[in-house]
């Protein structure tokens, strides 16, 4: 048999199980002449083919929690029941999850099926003969179609929610939508439709019930609530019986708005200040409660009532506290109490909410004032008081008066800093200890401090500032020293000298200088005078001639009266010179002006001179000083006597029987400085260099040069001292006349020995020659 390619037919079959099954399967390709009939049976309806495949669809609910349950059955037309038929079942599912009975040919599912996971298997049938081993009908492609059940309750997948919304919101505002999901198919009955309701949150807040819009149901005040926990519950089948159900949670949080205004809750505030502190100084705090949070808070404190106009307050943006502070200085003695009021209102208020701030709230604060011990009040902030130049000793000057500002009244002490002119007694009298000179200070800047007798250390001072009045006490004078000089050969009335007056002393009006010549000079005078009324005057010859040789110099008085009241007057004697002059008048030779020069030194000069020449010789006696102070120190062995340092070394050497001899080869080194030895015993080490020198031999030569080096090295050496030569200078070597430099062995042997070689040694040697040479010529 063979499939009809032009017809085919499409069968299902409905299952109920747990998961609904649909199998759609392609009818089995019939001849032309071929019949369809449908035929029921008790199992349910047929689908018959004629000459193909027939199945049946069956209802097995009771299969639903079954792990292997049947589904169908596949069936031939040709089958005839006598088990000669084997059905096949092809695909990817077919063993695993679908299988089939071979001889019947019913299909089971071996495993539940979720539509969820999938909706749809597309297997294959095959019918073979099983004693031909050959295929009854072609192989054929069927469906097997999962339908839906309602397995899957409602999800919310956003979760978790949360909405804010303003406090004191009006009813229907919306707050948030939630939305949940069904897996189950839509498309199948009511499976998937779904129903939201409210199971927490009434009387607040309601739920839309299709949509899930949750919207405010009532106003609500954030101070007394500010969050709530709503629970929603979605249904699906439209919330009919054995519908599945899901939930979830809302937190909705309600914001602020600025509908309560700051309030104090003290009515009535006590605060003190000092009536030391200065300005600004902060005396208090008060503070204002505000049940909004954030901007809502923010508050601003200010003085509504305060006629002093003392204090003012500002307000701390950190803590919203009101800051008290002292805007002018108090005095207890003058007010010690007062009274203002306060009142704080929201920064930032919304027009729509004014009606909550309508009236600001106020409160009342006392501040009391504290006595301190101030220092004491004088009447002036300073005094200037005037005194008459050379007024006696005592002179009152002025009176400076202080206070104690504080309510015990302490008495005052005065005294005037730093001065020994004027003095003050406790009554603030203050009078001149001094006689006052205006020409030498015409004002005097004084202090005068007051100090409280109760307590010391409340001090205050004043300055007081007093002027020296000037009284005509000087007289003028010249203004300069004048040196006139007049020719032998001058005529009569010839101008010789112009002069000018000057005054130490203050005058109210300018200064005026009357000129005129003595009583004496007047009445026989060979000068005289004219006042120029400008304060200068000039002075002119009354004669014909004068004589160089005859009268050399001319003196005269000039009386100088000022304006003064009274009137002074002082004389001024002019020095006149008679000179020899030319005919163009020049002057040749003044009559003793040359000597006058010569001797007319001023005394500054001289004094100038006089310690220019005390430095020098103080500079020359200070070098001798050092030089014969440095003499002393280089040369301290001068002063001594060699002689007792002789005997120390009272022997020579040991002669040959020393063994100890001195190392020739240290005086052959031409080593110029030398190095200080450990001094040997003196009898032990004058023996070693006897026999040493008696061992010198051919080498006196060498050591005679090696003497001559050593001589010129001690020669030059400013620093060593002629009883050095012991040690370094032992021995002159063989056939030496002088055996050794050392006179130690003179005292017992070598009585006639000549030491006059000594004076060709050199001045360091000289001491030597003249203690020895003397000596020995005196033994004689």
């Amino acid at each position: 048999m063979g499939w009809n390619q032009k017809s085919r037919m499409n069968f299902s079959l409905l299952l109920p199980s747990l998961l609904g099954i649909s199998l759609l399967w392609p009818c089995l390709p019939a001849t032309e002449n071929s019949k369809t009939e449908k035929v029921k049976h008790s199992a349910g309806p047929h689908l018959r083919v004629k000459r193909g495949w027939m199945w049946n669809q069956f209802f097995v609910p009771e299969e639903m929690n079954r792990t292997s349950y049947r589904i169908g059955q596949l069936r031939s037309d040709l089958d005839n029941g006598n088990n000669s038929f084997q059905y096949k079942l092809l695909g990817a599912e077919a063993g695993s999850i679908f299988v089939i009975d071979e001889r019947t040919g019913d299909i089971y599912a071996r495993q539940k099926l979720d539509r969820e996971e999938r909706s749809l298997y597309t297997l294959r049938a095959q019918v073979i003969d099983t004693t031909t081993g050959r295929a009854v009908e072609p192989e054929s492609e069927f469906v097997i179609r999962v339908s839906d059940i309602n397995d899957n309750e409602p999800k919310f997948l956003d979760e978790p929610y949360e909405a804010i919304v303003p406090e004191m919101s009006p009813e229907g505002t919306l707050v948030i939508q939630v939305t949940a999901s069904d897996a189950d198919d839509p498309s199948s009955g009511n499976n998937a439709r779904l129903l939201y309701s409210l199971l927490r949150g009434q009387p607040y807040f309601s739920i839309e019930p299709t949509t899930g819009v949750i919207r405010i149901s009532s106003k609500m005040d954030r101070e007394l609530q500010d969050e709530y926990w709503v629970i929603i519950q979605a249904k699906d089948m439209l919330g009919l019986p054995g519908a599945l159900s899901g939930t979830t949670s809302v937190l909705i949080k309600l914001s602020d708005v600025n509908d309560n205004k700051p309030i104090f809750k003290e009515s009535l505030y006590r605060l003190t200040v000092s009536e030391s502190a200065p300005t600004g100084t902060s005396i208090g705090k008060i503070m204002a409660y505000d049940n909004d949070i954030g901007e809502n808070a923010e508050m601003d404190y200010s003085i509504e009532e305060d006629d002093s106009q003392t204090f003012d307050i500002i307000t701390n943006n950190e803590t919203q506290e009101g800051i008290v502070i002292l805007k002018k200085k108090v005095d207890f003695e003058h007010q010690n109490h007062y009274g203002i009021r306060a009142k704080v209102k929201n920064r930032h208020v919304d027009e729509k909410l004014m009606k909550y701030h309508a009236e600001a709230s106020t409160t009342f604060i006392k501040v009391q004032v504290e006595d301190d011990d101030e220092p004491p009040v004088f009447l002036f902030p300073y005094y200037i008081f005037e005194i008459f130049e050379g007024s006696p000793h005592g002179s009152f000057v002025g009176v400076v008066s202080a206070t104690d500002p504080d309510q015990r009244n302490s008495p005052i002490g005065y005294s005037v800093t730093r001065s020994k002119v004027f003095s003050i007694d406790d009554n603030g009298t203050i009078i001149a200890t001094n006689p006052l000179d205006r020409e030498i200070s015409a004002w005097y800047n004084l202090s005068v401090t007051a100090t409280e007798k109760y307590n010391v250390q409340q001090i205050s001072a004043v300055p007081v500032y007093v002027q020296v009045l000037n009284i005509n006490d000087h007289a003028p004078e010249f203004s300069e020293y004048y040196e006139t000089f007049v020719c032998e050969n001058a005529a009569s009335g010839q101008v010789i000298q112009t002069i000018s007056a000057v005054d130490r002393d203050e005058s109210v009006e300018d200064h005026h200088f009357y000129f005129n010549l003595s009583v004496e000079d007047a009445k026989n005078s060979s000068f005289t005078i004219m006042d120029n009324q400008d304060n200068t005057a000039v002075i002119l010859t009354n004669r014909t001639g004068f004589s160089l040789q005859e009268e050399p110099v001319f003196y005269i008085s000039i009386l100088i009266a000022d304006n003064g009241i009274p009137s002074l007057t002082s004389t001024n004697t002019l020095t006149i010179y008679i000179c020899d002059c030319d005919d163009n008048g020049s002057t040749q030779t003044c009559s003793n002006k040359d000597l006058m020069l010569s001797l007319g030194f001023r005394t500054e000069i001289i004094i100038a001179i006089l310690i220019s020449i005390m430095i020098i010789f103080g500079f020359i006696f200070l070098i001798l000083g050092l030089k014969q102070q440095r003499k002393q120190t280089l040369f301290p062995e001068k002063g001594e006597d060699f002689r007792e340092n002789i005997f120390r070394y009272d022997d020579e050497g040991g002669g040959e029987e020393d063994t100890e001899a001195f190392d020739i080869a240290e005086l052959r080194s031409s080593t110029i400085m030398r190095e200080r030895r450990t001094r040997k015993a003196p009898a032990a080490e004058i023996r070693s260099l006897y026999r040493q020198s008696l061992q010198v031999g051919p080498d006196s030569a060498i050591f005679r040069k090696f003497i001559l080096e050593k001589l010129e090295e001690a020669n030059t050496d400013p620093c060593a001292p002629p009883f050095d030569s012991l040690q370094t200078y032992a021995f002159e070597g063989t056939g030496s006349l002088a055996g050794s430099l050392s006179s130690l062995g003179s005292a017992v042997s070598d009585q006639d020995e000549n030491y006059d070689y000594l004076n060709e040694l050199g001045p360091r040697f000289k001491r030597l020659a003249c203690m020895f040479g003397s000596a020995m010529q005196s033994n004689y």
